[in-house]
């Protein structure tokens, strides 16, 4: 049974529980879109700030991804315990009906802006909704799809700007590949770090089929791929800039190639997975140069 704690306690859990630092990311993410890649050279950077339209469409990406937060951690409560034993929140600062609770009016507050805005956006909300669910009851335990729903999800943040506002979706689809792949890698990379819980608790991720060996191989070949498709699709656009934006970004994605090569122990896949979240904050960054 949960004990009482000071409400200060109880909100720093749920911002915890919610991943809020992440939810900020989103934002920053899909405003840096919105001015840097939607909108025509010289409009207003008060309007785009102040769009009201922009500001519910991200209140509802938000929304639902906190809701994917609180649902994941959820079911995964007894494999946290082992991984990440000081991050565990439900029980230890709000009791699951709590979260539970939480998780479904945030759905629903999500959804219901989305229809309000389109409902094309509403479809995709409810897609990420549903995604969400499966993900934590059972595709995350099952190799390799859970990794690609996340990343789908992630990249998703930034085709509902296409979707809604139909500008630029080249460039924009660009962007959401770079942030579906690092995501994919990076994903990947964490089930490497948790594979001591994840075996213990059933869940059959790609380390734990294939092994540490063949997983990294997999890695190697997405990136590559990955890195080749950018060029290629820099140079159908004929965008110099992000010809130069994708050679900078080289250098860290080199340097994650020669650590993943080494990493062995729990240590290294935690630095990995940290040194991915730089190269998609860096990515994110270069929108203002595109």
């Amino acid at each position: 049974m949960t004990r009482r704690l000071p409400f200060s306690a109880f909100v720093g859990g749920f911002l915890r529980l919610i991943r809020v630092q992440n939810l900020l990311i989103v934002v920053l993410t899909q405003y840096l879109a919105r001015i840097c890649l939607v909108d025509p050279p010289g409009s207003s950077l008060v309007h785009s700030l102040l769009d009201p339209a922009m500001l519910l469409l991200t209140f509802s990406t938000v929304c639902i991804a906190a809701a994917g937060y609180i649902i994941n951690d959820y079911f995964d409560v007894k494999i946290d315990i082992i991984n990440k034993p000081e991050r565990v929140v439900i029980g230890r600062y709000l009791k699951r009906r709590v979260a539970m609770g939480a998780h479904q009016v945030l759905n629903v507050m999500g959804c219901a802006v989305g229809l309000y805005l389109s409902r094309w956006i509403f479809a995709l909300d409810l897609l990420s909704v549903t995604l969400l669910w499966f993900y934590s009851v059972r595709f995350k335990r099952q190799p390799f799809i859970g990794n690609f729903v996340v990343s789908f999800l992630t990249a998703l943040s930034l085709l509902v700007l296409a979707v809604y506002y139909r500008q630029n979706v080249d460039l924009l689809l660009i962007y959401a590949s770079f942030a579906f792949v690092i995501t994919l890698v990076r994903e990947i990379i964490k089930d490497m770090e948790d594979v001591r819980g994840d075996a213990r608790f059933g869940c059959r991720t790609l380390p734990i089929v294939w092994g540490i060996r063949r997983t990294k191989v997999f890695l190697y070949i997405l990136i590559a791929s990955f890195i080749a498709t950018l060029f290629i699709a820099a140079g159908d656009l004929h965008n110099q800039n992000l010809n130069i934006i994708f050679f900078a970004i080289l250098a860290p994605i080199a340097w994650l190639i020669y650590r993943l090569v080494y990493a062995d122990t729990r240590r290294d896949f935690g630095f990995l997975s940290q040194l991915c979240k730089a190269i998609m904050l860096l990515g994110v960054g270069s929108m203002i140069w595109a």
